[in-house]
């Protein structure tokens, strides 16, 4: 159970989530222990019961757990569902409370709804969109964007232009991630015929894809003081070039026909995301 609700992504979530609280605190605006807390617990339930979805809805000549029997995987996929929809629930409540206490703003609920939509069409017939090429885009944009803006907007309660040139960059790195994902399970996809991001641009397309993701990545966070902010704030994300730069050259490595090493490759791109998003993190909290 714990496999399925997939630890990396809980985990950059909820590094995405505290890099959004941190910016309000950085601009001035008094730290609230409760929404935060609140907001925490929201997002980690909706990734979750993403992750979960998925699984309810996984198409029937797809194992869940190796080995199951056809009564084992029922009985899997009704409690799964019941989970999901206990978790999506829950923060449905989770949003009545904040609103009761705190006062929901409209950007705050706009970005709860759209979490809610990303979950749903990722997941769930007739979008099923994890099954269509867009599923890595949909991780990316939930992960990376909406979660840390949820975070964000229950601090501050108004968006931040700030916010959004931080986390444009970050979503690309964040697809970056899952990209690199696909290449691994490759294999796996081409039997069961899923259709990821990667089968969908195929080889050819999704290498040099990669690799502009990352060149735009760090470009963005460079002109960051184009739009008025100090170049001091974002140097730290610069600490993960060299990582992602090594990412780059293994995938061409590979792409080349090089032995691929696929755990020293996923284990560098969820660190160059993960740390990128700590060291910015850090650097709001310090300021």
């Amino acid at each position: 159970m714990l496999r399925l609700t997939r630890p990396p992504h809980l985990l950059l979530a909820a590094l995405t989530y505290l890099l959004g609280v941190s910016i309000p605190a950085y601009v001035g605006v008094p730290f609230r222990f409760l929404p935060f807390i609140l907001g925490f617990v929201g997002i980690l339930l909706a990734q979750i019961s993403m992750a979960f979805l998925r699984e309810v809805f996984r198409p029937h000549n797809e194992p869940i757990v190796a080995g199951e029997t056809p009564k084992q995987k029922e009985t899997l996929r009704n409690n799964l569902l019941y989970m999901s929809v206990g978790m999506l629930a829950t923060t449905a409540v989770i949003a009545f409370i904040v609103h009761l206490n705190f006062t929901l703003t409209l950007p705050a609920f706009l970005f709860l709804l759209s979490s809610l939509v990303l979950v749903l069409a990722y997941s769930i017939p007739p979008f099923h969109l994890v099954n269509r090429g867009f599923g890595e885009l949909i991780l990316a944009a939930h992960i990376a964007y909406v979660i840390p803006s949820i975070g964000f907007l229950f601090q501050s309660g108004e968006n931040s232009r700030l916010l959004t040139i931080i986390l444009i960059p970050l979503t690309a790195l964040a697809l970056t991630y899952f990209l690199i994902i696909n290449f691994i399970t490759f294999p796996e996809d081409q039997k069961y015929e899923r259709g990821t991001l990667l089968r969908r641009l195929t080889w050819e397309r999704a290498t040099p894809l990669h690799h502009g993701l990352i060149a735009f990545t760090y470009l963005m966070f460079a002109l960051v003081p184009l739009f008025g902010y100090s170049f001091n704030l974002i140097v730290p994300a610069f600490l993960t070039l060299p990582f992602a730069i090594f990412q780059i050259f293994q995938l061409r490595a590979i792409a080349n026909g090089n032995p691929p090493n696929w755990k020293l490759l996923s284990s560098t791109a969820l660190a160059v995301f993960g740390l990128t998003t700590y060291f910015l993190t850090l650097t709001f909290w310090l300021r």
